[in-house]
């Protein structure tokens, strides 16, 4: 039997209007990735300079042109606007039409989207402020598990969330006994439950498995460039969040050919 098929059309303006809307909705990334850790609205005040506290021009806040006019600098005052911004509302505007193209129906394709675009700011806030909002984590578990009778099923939904929480629980209380202190926060437990609830069990291992690599691929450079140590803390929610955009996109097809070296007996 063959997958479904995506439901969305191909043609041009559709593809064009939904990476045009991904632009968007990256730019208001870059607002949450900005305030969300300091605790502001994210409705008000309008995008300002943190300097200067100039507003921006309506036009200066078109997603990427904006910084392309502005040469990286702030109209009034010269405060240099990090690459991230651009880079941000391109991803958004990419992972967007990922989401409407690679899934089989509209309510896929939405929980998709939303997962895509909250990994994301979990990757830029985890590096910068290294903690993991709980509007994210624990507002996404609630939304992982309301769509999961259209998405995974609810019960693969509810076994990965827990799976998930515990299992990171579980390492960070054992690395707190065996090494007296903390190696992972409570942000990085919330933030598993909320990938179990929208990848499932199977998932949720692999995230963790391909971030546990990332890290020590990482850990281990910074040692060999003596730039770190054994001991050095690494944002795990910033190889966590990556790894799950990976799992959720080719993890069924990893698993289905890991499946294929243990073949089922025939009846």
């Amino acid at each position: 039997m063959n997958p479904p098929l995506p439901w969305f059309p191909r043609e041009p303006i559709a593809l064009s209007t939904v990476f045009a809307l991904g632009l968007c909705l990256g730019s208001f990334l870059n607002v949450v990735i900005h305030r969300l850790p300091l605790g502001e609205s994210l409705a008000r005040p309008r995008s300002r300079c943190p300097r200067c506290k100039h507003g921006i021009r309506p036009w200066h806040n078109i997603p990427v042109l904006g910084w392309l006019l502005l040469r990286g600098h702030c109209a009034d005052c010269g405060l240099s606007i990090s690459p991230r911004y651009p880079l941000v509302e391109l991803a958004g505007g990419g992972l967007l039409l990922v989401a409407a193209t690679a899934f089989p129906t509209p309510l896929h394709s939405l929980a998709a989207a939303w997962f895509l675009l909250s990994l994301t700011a979990v990757l830029f806030i985890d590096l910068e402020h290294r903690i993991i909002p709980d509007e994210i984590s624990l507002g996404g578990t609630v939304l992982g598990l309301l769509l999961a009778h259209w998405t995974i099923g609810l019960v693969p939904a509810v076994k990965g969330a827990l799976a998930g929480a515990g299992g990171l629980f579980l390492v960070s209380l054992a690395y707190r006994v065996l090494r007296h202190r903390d190696g992972m926060g409570m942000g990085d437990v919330k933030l598993a439950a909320m990938l179990g609830a929208f990848l499932g069990l199977p998932g949720v291992v692999l995230t963790v498995l391909l971030a546990s690599l990332l890290g020590s691929i990482l850990g281990v450079s910074l040692v060999m460039a003596r730039r770190g140590s054994g001991t050095t803390a690494l944002p795990f929610g910033s190889f966590l969040a990556p790894a799950a955009a990976f799992a959720l996109l080719w993890g069924p097809r990893i698993w289905a050919w890991y499946a294929g070296f243990f073949p089922h007996p025939h009846h």
